[in-house]
C-alpha cells in the first residue's frame, strides 16, 4: 500500500507540474494585456512579441530534455523542472524593461521545455490504456492555462503583476523538494513498469500505413499547436475586448478566462474516455468539425454569445490535446518514448514562436475577427488530414 501511495503521489505531482508548466508560460500574456501596456506605455501588439524567445526556448530545449531523460533519469529531470522554473520566475519578477522580461521568460521557457517530453512519458509509463491518465494530466494543464489569467488578474488588482511570478515560483520550488523525496522512495523504472505492447504499429499496420499515421500526427500537431497557442495566449485580450459590457476589472477578465478554460478541461476527460474505447479517427474528426464551425461562428460576436462560443471551441481545442499523445504512446517503444514526444513538442512549440508575433500582427491589422477566420481555416486543414487516419482502436490487454 505504501508503494501504491507513493506512485499515486508521484502522479499527482506530475499533474501539478503540468499545471505549473502552462501557468508560467501564460502569466505574461495576462500581465501584458491587463497591466504592462499601461505601466510601460506600449501597445499590446508591441509588447507581446517579447514573449517569443521564451516560446522558442520552450520548443528548442524539448529535444535535449527528452534525450537526457532517456539516457539519465526522468525523475531527476522533473526535479530540475520544478526548481528551475521556480527560480526563473523570481528572476522574471525583477524585470524593469521589456528586454529584461524577455530574458526572464526565456529562462522560464528553457525549464518549462522539460515537462512535456519527460512528464508525459512518466504519466503513460506502464499503462496500456493511456487515454484517461493523459486526460487527467491534461485537465491539470488546462487549469494552469486558465489560472494564469485568473491569478495574474487577482495579483494585478490586489498586489502587483510581479507577485504572479513570485508566489507560484515559491510553490514550484517547494513541490520540487517533495518530488525529490517521493521519487527517491520509488523503485527504478525497470522494476516498477509492466511492459506495454508495441501495439498497433508493429502488429497491425504496414510500413506505408505507419508512415501515413505519423505524417498525420505531425501535421495535426503543427496546426493544432498554432490553434492551441493562439487561443490560450490570446483569450484574455479577446475577452477584454469582446466582453467589455461584462468584465470591468482585470480580476473579472481573469475569472471569465478561468471559467472557460476550467469547464473546457472536461473535453479532455471525455476524449480520453472515448479514444480508449472507440476509433481515434471518428473522435478526431468530430473534434476538428467543432473547431472549424465554432471559430467561424466567433466572428463578429460579443457579450454572452461570444462567451458561450468560447466555451464550445475551447472544449474542442483542449479535447484534441491527448489524441496525438495517445498515438505516440501506442507507436513508440518505452526506451525512446521521451525523444519521440520531444520531437512532437518541438514541432508544436516551434510554431508557437510564429503564433505569438502572428497574434500581434493579426490583431494590429485585422482584429480578433481576422484571427478567428484563420483559426477556422486551420481547423479545416486538420479535418482534411484526420479523415485519412486508419481505424485505430485501443489496445486493451497488456503483453504477458
Amino acid at each position: 500500500m505504501l508503494h501504491l501511495n507513493k506512485r499515486q503521489t508521484r502522479f499527482l505531482l506530475l499533474n501539478l507540474a503540468h499545471y505549473l508548466d502552462h501557468f508560467f508560460m501564460l502569466v505574461f500574456a495576462s500581465a501584458a494585456a491587463l497591466k504592462l501596456i499601461h505601466d510601460w506605455g506600449m501597445s499590446y501588439a508591441e509588447l507581446i512579441p517579447y514573449a517569443t524567445p521564451g516560446f522558442i526556448a520552450y520548443a528548442i530545449f524539448s529535444l535535449p530534455s527528452g534525450w537526457l531523460a532517456d539516457r539519465w533519469s526522468r525523475d531527476n529531470m522533473i526535479i530540475i523542472f520544478f526548481i528551475g522554473i521556480g527560480f526563473s520566475s523570481f528572476i522574471t519578477a525583477l524585470s524593469q524593461s521589456p528586454l529584461q522580461i524577455a530574458l526572464g521568460l526565456t529562462l522560464i521557457g528553457i525549464f518549462a521545455a522539460i515537462y512535456h517530453p519527460v512528464g508525459i512519458a512518466l504519466v503513460i509509463e506502464g499503462h496500456v490504456r493511456t487515454g484517461i491518465p493523459l486526460a487527467i494530466n491534461g485537465v491539470f494543464g488546462n487549469l494552469g492555462v486558465g489560472s494564469a489569467a485568473l491569478v495574474t488578474g487577482f495579483f494585478i488588482d490586489n498586489m502587483s503583476w510581479r507577485s504572479a511570478f513570485i508566489y507560484p515560483g515559491l510553490i514550484s520550488v517547494f513541490l520540487g523538494l517533495i518530488y525529490y523525496y517521493v521519487s527517491s522512495k520509488l523503485p527504478s523504472n525497470a522494476e516498477q513498469e509492466s511492459p506495454m505492447t508495441d501495439g498497433l504499429i508493429n502488429n497491425e499496420l504496414g510500413r506505408s500505413t505507419m508512415l501515413r499515421v505519423l505524417l498525420i500526427v505531425f501535421f495535426s500537431t503543427a496546426i493544432g499547436g498554432l490553434i492551441f497557442q493562439s487561443t490560450t495566449f490570446g483569450l484574455p485580450k479577446v475577452f477584454d475586448e469582446k466582453l467589455a459590457e461584462l468584465a470591468i476589472s482585470a480580476t473579472e477578465v481573469g475569472w471569465y478566462a478561468f471559467l472557460v478554460f476550467g469547464v473546457a478541461a472536461i473535453g479532455q476527460l471525455i476524449v480520453g474516455y472515448l479514444i480508449d474505447r472507440y476509433s481515434i479517427r471518428i473522435v478526431f474528426v468530430g473534434i476538428a468539425i467543432i473547431q472549424t464551425v465554432m471559430f467561424a461562428a466567433m466572428v463578429g460576436k460579443s457579450g454572452w454569445v461570444a462567451l458561450l462560443i468560447a466555451f464550445i471551441f475551447m472544449l474542442a481545442v483542449f479535447g484534441q490535446v491527448p489524441i496525438n499523445d495517445v498515438l505516440v504512446g501506442r507507436v513508440a517503444r518505452e526506451e525512446w518514448r521521451s525523444r519521440v514526444l520531444a520531437m512532437r513538442y518541438i514541432l508544436t512549440f516551434s510554431l508557437t514562436g510564429i503564433a505569438i508575433p502572428g497574434i500581434a500582427w493579426v490583431h494590429g491589422n485585422m482584429g480578433f475577427d481576422g484571427l478567428f477566420v484563420l483559426l477556422s481555416i486551420g481547423a479545416a486543414l486538420i479535418l482534411c488530414s484526420v479523415v485519412m487516419l486508419p481505424r485505430l482502436r485501443a489496445i486493451t490487454m497488456p503483453v504477458n
